[in-house]
């Protein structure tokens, strides 16, 4: 009996049980872009409260070049141990493999998705000397000039350019694409009228759009932007299920062993729960938006899928 009862125990103690994983050195959130942009708000955001359920420090490095592939291939390549990790720009992790292919880098394949951290609409502006107010407006104007007005990008296979290029496909308007290599000076022409048409997340063109410089005439939501609540959502202007919003996940290199992925989605869960995440991130024009990481994975695929489709119908080629 007493051998029988060891026995019972042995056999209810699960055989593969193992200790929570604990980093045991500095944690690297890898940034593929310059500081100050969304990404690099998104990794900052989560870096300090992250650090402090880890009990390890947990750094921020911006590692800029090639449209984000330069920080992407150094994630890919690096130890599967949870000591690296990256913040993931959705136009740059969907639009790199659309534009490029994934001789190179596969996100599917080359990282292991830990969940989503934030998500907003677009907005999107045009100069005010353009005579509209709204998106269906904008439409009838440019389809009476094909061709006449210029629209800006962060650049080949961008968000910016990828969008816009869909929604000329959905709508059949005539654009002609001004690619520029940051932020500052697309906004710069913007304002100057040299380009009438411009789509981008809420933080970099508010206080313009505040300030009667630029005009909002949709946001690309399911429902409008709260900054913005007289500016009607893509929904309301007919267009639905275009997939235009800017959304942020935390990933690991692929191979990354499973108790480690738990750990860091259960401890980021945590994280973006926490009231003081939430504001911060309504305070810059975003939304904490925690969704698994089988879920990111899920999105990437259909994103990835639409945006090949722009790039084959447009016939977009690689720089």
């Amino acid at each position: 009996m007493k051998r029988r009862g060891l026995l019972g125990t042995l056999l209810a103690t699960p055989a593969l049980a193992q200790p929570r994983w604990q980093p045991d050195r500095t944690v690297t959130i890898i940034v593929p872009s310059p500081a100050g942009g969304g990404t690099d708000f998104s990794a900052r955001l989560i870096s300090e409260p992250l650090s402090q359920r880890l009990g390890v420090p947990v750094v921020v490095e911006n590692r800029p070049g090639a449209g984000n592939l330069v920080g992407m291939l150094a994630t890919k390549r690096a130890r599967p141990d949870g000591h690296m990790l990256m913040v993931g720009y959705s136009g740059a992790m969907t639009g790199h493999p659309a534009v490029m292919g994934t001789a190179e880098l596969d996100p599917v394949v080359d990282f292991a998705a830990i969940g989503q951290l934030t998500d907003t609409s677009q907005v999107i502006t045009v100069h005010p000397t353009v005579p509209v107010r709204t998106l269906p407006e904008f439409i009838a104007y440019v389809k009476a000039r094909p061709g006449q007005l210029n629209y800006a990008s962060g650049g080949n296979g961008s968000m910016h350019h990828l969008g816009t290029e869909l929604l000329k496909l959905r709508t059949g308007i005539d654009l002609v694409h001004i690619p520029y290599r940051g932020t500052g000076e697309t906004i710069a022409d913007l304002l100057a009228g040299r380009v009438q048409f411009y789509m981008n997340s809420p933080p970099p063109i508010l206080p313009f759009i505040r300030e009667g410089k630029l005009r909002a005439i949709a946001t690309t939501g399911q429902q409008r932007h709260p900054a913005l609540p007289d500016t009607p959502s893509l929904n309301e202007a007919g267009l639905h299920d275009v997939p235009l919003n800017v959304w942020y996940g935390l990933y690991a290199p692929a191979r990354t062993p499973e108790p480690i992925l738990a750990r860091l989605n259960a401890d980021l869960q945590a994280v973006l729960a926490l009231p003081d995440i939430k504001r911060r991130a309504e305070e810059a024009g975003t939304f904490v938006a925690y969704t698994s990481g089988e879920a990111v994975m899920t999105r990437l695929r259909a994103e990835i899928a639409t945006w090949t489709e722009v790039v084959r119908t447009v016939g977009i080629k690689p720089d």
